[in-house]
């Protein structure tokens, strides 16, 4: 049973930022402190992702793995919760059939899709690395 009344769950869920997350503003100064420099959630691409590399045809997301379902077994973050299941069970899977057709419709286009999990933020050096490599990569045709 939910501990909160609907009115209060509501106000509590109003407060969940889609823009500008403590993850995204993480992945934003790596990517920055490697010298390289982007645009943000481009409104005129499917998704609206949070890094845009237009030079480099390459885009990056920043999934909390809560709402974005992650999928790695290890991943303490994306638990499901343990009340009202008929409605959180379709909103997930919402959501993950959405973020497959923006991947899909992105890479239709020619950009190269990078998902940064917020889990993976807990090893900086590691997330660091995996940027550099994937923004060294040449532009695919």
């Amino acid at each position: 049973m939910d501990t909160l009344s609907p009115e209060d769950r509501s106000r509590l869920m109003a407060l969940v930022k889609g823009k500008d997350t403590t993850p995204e503003l993480l992945v934003r100064k790596l990517v920055f402190s490697l010298g390289y420099r982007y645009r943000l959630h481009a409104k005129e691409l499917p998704g609206h992702p949070d890094l845009v590399f237009r030079s480099r045809g390459k885009v990056i997301f920043v999934h909390g793995c809560f709402w974005h379902r992650h999928s790695d077994p290890s991943c303490r973050l994306s638990r499901l919760p343990q009340t009202r299941m008929d409605y959180w069970v379709p909103k997930f899977q919402k959501n993950q059939l959405r973020d497959d057709r923006v991947l899909a419709q992105l890479e239709g286009l020619g950009w190269q899709v990078l998902v940064v999990w917020e889990c993976e933020l807990r090893d900086p050096v590691a997330v660091k690395a995996k940027l550099k490599r994937f923004l060294d990569l040449p532009r695919s045709q």
